[in-house]
């Protein structure tokens, strides 16, 4: 299998960033972690248009891209399956500006259904948060180079 291509958006409110909070086997064991929302880019669909349908389809809202970031690469390994993801990154917002002050929002990913909260970039540093890099990122994109 080959690398999969996949999109993310980061929703920052202030010093808050919305993720998606999921709870399993990671890269760096078991247990709670946090992804923002996207998902993998269906073939012939440009990353922009990956990220308004996944927004959609799993929150049911809309948002605008506000700006891209990077891409990151992702290689790891679940017990002993090795995954690798080429990530684009984009600043997403809402359309509805009311959404910045829902605390939860409900994912639905197929059968799936998971929250998705606004966690302080500060608190991040305390939790496991994918992809691998994306911390880095927003310490330089949001916390002012703090590394």
């Amino acid at each position: 299998m080959g690398p999969r291509a996949n999109a993310l958006g980061l929703i920052v409110n202030g010093d808050y960033i919305l993720l998606e909070e999921q709870a399993g086997k990671h890269s760096r064991g078991t247990g709670a972690f946090y992804r923002p929302i996207g998902g993998t880019i269906e073939f012939g669909e440009r990353s922009v248009e990956t990220l308004k349908r996944e927004f959609k389809e799993e929150l049911d809202v809309e948002v605008f891209i506000s700006r891209y970031i990077t891409c990151l690469e992702n290689i790891y390994t679940i017990e002993e399956d090795m995954a690798h993801e080429i990530t684009q990154i984009y600043v997403v917002e809402f359309k509805d500006p009311s959404l910045y002050k829902r605390d939860v929002f409900t994912v639905t990913e197929g059968n799936i259904v998971t929250q998705a909260r606004w966690i302080s970039l500060k608190e991040l540093e305390h939790k496991v948060l994918f992809p691998n890099g994306l911390m880095e990122l927003l310490k330089r994109e949001f916390m002012g180079g703090e590394e």
